[in-house]
């Protein structure tokens, strides 16, 4: 496919500084793109290559000043990463909207509701009573499970794997591997030393515009449900334990887990390996640096916690800046140990 600058100007709100006319058919990096490929700057570190690259077409800041001349068409937007991004998404539903059909050998059970303009890829399983809405797209090997109910545009990349009874809602995207719905951890303990498992009867909806990435597991909860609220997004390697609930646009980066039962607010931010204990409450707007381990509250919304255990982004920086001290402060303790014992060596 081939698109000219006028018309990705279009696309991104853009305005042409150039040749609008020229056409682009794929994209690359600013310091490695060649002649017919897109590229963009917004990082200052990478200006250098505005003046050196092969690309086409460049999406530039429109408040970017230029040193010196080049031969690119620019397209000028208030934001070239989100611009830039934006162009990518239409470029995948172009791509996707051309998926459609059901390969062979598939199964979708005779219940089964599919809607219009789905693609269901070779190996999927699609079990009884299941719901999947128009422009949906499962790739190979995915399976989904009883009365699991997919909503519009939701794309299931290949060997997902959705348990029954779990609703997935508009514009979702599930990478690889990942598998929603699994029994939580529940296990009660005996008198003997043994473990009577718990049922988890409960489900896992994910409402409109979340992103999941590959090899998470979200467990289903022992009762009720485990949430994941509209516009999250979380990374690959990820444990969300039962009755989890994670709040709007929150983003989880890779290898966090959470344990069960604890509410993660609005727009929380959570840092890789970072860990949560069970039963928390994580206030609207909260950061957890990584590798933190989270074993209280966070009431206040807007905080920032780093640390094992965490706390306070402000005072662990001024605790690590007083441990560096430490050799300074023991020598100077020393030496005031000595003069003591000299004044009292004089005095007696």
């Amino acid at each position: 496919m081939e698109f000219s600058a006028a018309q990705i100007a279009l696309m991104i709100d853009g305005k042409v500084e150039g040749n609008a006319d020229i056409t682009v058919a794929s994209f690359g990096k600013i310091e490695d793109a060649v002649s017919g490929e897109l590229a963009f700057l917004a990082n200052p570190k990478y200006e250098e290559y505005l003046y050196s690259t092969q690309a086409s077409v460049i999406i530039i800041n429109a408040s970017q000043e230029l040193k010196q001349p080049i031969s690119a068409t620019l397209i000028r937007v208030p934001d070239a990463y989100t611009a830039f991004a934006t162009l990518l998404d239409k470029y995948q539903q172009i791509q996707n909207q051309q998926l459609t059909g059901i390969q062979q050998p598939a199964y979708v059970d005779a219940t089964a509701k599919i809607g219009d303009q789905v693609f269901i890829g070779a190996f999927a399983y699609i079990g009884e009573g299941v719901i999947i809405a128009n422009g949906v797209k499962i790739f190979p090997s995915a399976y989904i499970g009883n009365h699991v109910v997919v909503g519009e545009n939701s794309i299931i990349y290949p060997g997902v794997k959705i348990y029954h009874h779990c609703i997935i809602g508009k514009n979702v995207v599930i990478h690889a591997g990942t598998v929603i719905g699994s029994d939580g951890f529940g296990f009660a303990p005996q008198a003997d030393g043994t473990y009577k498992k718990v049922p988890q009867i409960g489900n896992v909806i994910i409402e409109d515009n979340v992103e999941i990435g590959s090899n998470a597991t979200i467990d289903r909860a022992t009762m009720g449900s485990t949430m994941i609220r509209a516009g999250a997004k979380l990374d690959n390697l990820l444990q969300i334990a039962h009755n989890v609930e994670i709040g709007n646009n929150a983003v989880i980066a890779a290898q966090a887990g959470i344990s069960g039962s604890t509410k993660i607010g609005n727009n929380v931010m959570i840092g890789g390996q970072v860990g949560i204990v069970g039963h928390l409450q994580i206030a609207d707007g909260s950061k957890i640096n990584a590798q933190s381990g989270v074993s209280k509250s966070i009431k206040k919304p807007n905080t920032s916690v780093t640390g094992s255990p965490a706390f306070t982004y402000t005072a662990a920086l001024r605790s690590q800046a007083m441990i560096r001290s430490l050799p300074k402060m023991e020598k100077r303790i020393e030496e005031l140990e000595k003069l003591v014992k000299e004044l009292l060596i004089q005095k007696g």
